[in-house]
């Protein structure tokens, strides 16, 4: 129960506004392009006993997992955590996501007591391992990926441990990007705790234990009052990724949610058994694409720390992709994330109809070139490429843009060009893209790249290529990703998941999916149809073919003409 609504209100502002400063300091000082330019990462603020109270507005995909990492934290160093020290992990097994998103763990002490963490978790460029980047979809086993870190004391007093860290530089592509993201991370911490020291000092820290049980209080309040108009029931879907990026059949993804006087429940069972490829999860990232999700689909201010979780149940399979057991390879995990999002968004459609989006592009595509100098030093570039949200029951979705999970940004051209590695040709969204409906999809994405360097390895992580985006309401499906080597008269059309080889002067597109729309499209104000047409989203011949309305070659929509099609269908 809140006591004094001033002083808690302020103190919500307070520690939100402290983690938030952690990512502002980590896209100030960041130094690889994953992190600065595309924002591949996250910070929050947890107690003493580990349970998170804030997160900064950053990757909510990895903000969930943020409880598990403490634990493996506090379970090897609980009696032994001092002030000055900084802990860092990456082990899926052991509190990690995949091998690239390393977690920095600070104590936070005040006259000798703890008080709480500051945390944060960064996709590296690079940790090592046989492909670039330490995502290829085709490693089968961990130990192809990269280095792995159990929870380990990295600074102690203080100190940075150099042999350990001289230990993992030694075993990345470019060691000082390593190094320079990392310290970023500990630029992002150092704020952090200094925000947090700040707010129990003010309080103090009885007073700060108190405000912290009452936020979490708050945020489970909040959702269980959004949840109190929905239907009690269960409620089923099913989604699938396109395939494993080695030959393999579709991967099948199943939930069963159930709404209740309890909360939340998500049960996985029927989903497919873990893969060969990386693409496997932790249990900690398939509940935290689930809060995720909810998140996202209740669109209200409710702060997403451990009181918000507590309204959830989970039945995750072991042995599943989604909770895989060592020594699976997880290095694309992302992907499962997005499809479980789709997944879990479909199945409480029935339940908030008039909050629930089609499916988008189902996940930013990753494109990660590696080159080799002749001196033998290696270049890491993430092209990061965001297409389209699926249309919402009001408004159409929107193009280029994050999908719900991610909050990541596209990379801008110049810093893909940088290197002089790569050229980028082409950029922008495609006509006739979108998947039509009373509102529309949002558009795909492409991009056009040319190989400059002598040789290049370039992995590729994409989907929905059969595996359609979903539409709603009678809302077309959205298009496929398409992946092209070459494009023009000899082109070659390439897997969803490929890993290549390509010499200089190769030219290689992607295209992202198009978001699915909502509602029936024949529908839709031809006035909008022809706002499309004008601002070339949609073709006159799609505007006829898709929504049934005739716009003449001045620029107007012939109502008559359209009234006459649509009444034929």
């Amino acid at each position: 129960m809140i006591r004094d609504a001033a002083t808690f209100e302020v103190f919500r502002n307070a520690v939100t506004g402290a983690a938030d400063e952690m990512a502002i300091t980590v896209l100030r000082t960041a130094h690889s392009q994953i992190v600065a330019s595309s924002m591949d990462f996250s910070a929050a603020l947890c107690d003493a006993t580990g349970r998170t109270i804030a997160q900064a507005n950053t990757c909510p995909v990895h903000l969930g997992s943020i409880p598990d990492a403490m634990d493996a934290v506090l379970e090897r160093f609980g009696d032994t955590l001092a002030d000055g020290d900084v802990y860092i992990l990456n082990d899926p097994s052991l509190g990690g996501m995949h091998l690239p998103d390393v977690f920095a763990v600070t104590p936070v002490f005040v006259d000798a007591v703890l008080v709480g963490f500051a945390v944060s978790v960064v996709n590296h460029a690079d940790v090592g391992g046989w492909a670039a980047g330490s995502m290829a979809v085709q490693s089968t086993s961990i130990f192809a990926e990269g280095v792995q870190i159990p929870p380990s004391r990295l600074v102690e007093a203080g100190r940075t441990n150099e042999t350990f860290l001289e230990l993992i530089l030694r075993n990345v592509r470019e060691p000082e990007l390593f190094r320079g993201d990392l310290e970023s991370q500990l630029a992002a911490n150092h704020t952090g705790a200094r925000g947090l020291r700040e707010l129990v000092e003010r309080h103090g820290t009885g007073e700060f234990g108190r405000l912290v049980d009452e936020l979490l209080d708050y945020s489970e309040t909040l959702l269980r009052a959004e949840l109190d108009g929905a239907v009690a029931g269960t409620y089923e879907f099913a989604d699938r990724i396109d395939d494993d990026g080695l030959g393999g059949d579709p991967i099948p993804f199943r939930v069963r949610v159930t709404v209740d006087p309890d909360g939340l429940g998500f049960d996985f069972t029927g989903s497919s058994p873990q893969v060969a490829s990386a693409l496997n999860a932790t249990a900690s990232f398939t509940r935290s694409a689930c809060y995720a999700a909810v998140q996202g689909l209740l669109a209200a201010d409710i702060p997403a720390n451990s009181g918000f979780q507590r309204v959830f149940r989970f039945e995750i399979p072991t042995g599943s992709i989604l909770d895989a057991h060592r020594p699976a390879a997880r290095g694309a995990r992302g992907l499962v994330a997005y499809r479980l999002i789709d997944t879990v968004l479909g199945a409480l459609a029935p339940v908030f109809p008039d909050r629930t989006p089609a499916a988008g592009d189902g996940g930013p595509n990753s494109v990660v070139i590696g080159v080799t100098g002749d001196d033998g030093s290696s270049t890491v570039l993430w092209d990061v490429l965001c297409g389209a949200w699926g249309a919402r029951p009001d408004q159409d979705g929107i193009d280029g843009i994050s999908p719900l999970g991610a909050n990541l940004a596209n990379t801008p051209v110049e810093d893909i060009e940088r290197s002089g590695h790569v050229r980028i040709d082409g950029y922008g969204y495609l006509t006739d893209s979108a998947g039509a409906g009373r509102y529309r999809g949002g558009l795909a994405t492409f991009r056009d790249m040319t190989v400059l360097a002598s040789q290049a390895t370039v992995q590729i992580r994409s989907d929905r290529r059969t595996s359609l985006p979903y539409g709603l309401a009678g809302g077309c499906d959205g298009t496929p990703s398409v992946n092209l080597r070459d494009p023009g008269p000899d082109e070659v059309l390439l897997d969803t998941k490929p890993h290549l080889t390509l010499p200089a002067g190769a030219r290689h597109r992607q295209t992202t999916a198009g978001g699915g729309g909502h509602g029936d499209p024949f529908t839709r104000d031809p006035e909008a149809v022809l706002d499309d047409v004008l601002d070339q989203k949609v073709s006159p011949r799609g505007a006829r073919e898709d929504y049934r309305v005739v716009v003449t070659d001045d620029g107007h929509v012939d109502h008559p003409a359209t009234a006459l099609l649509r009444s034929a269908h």
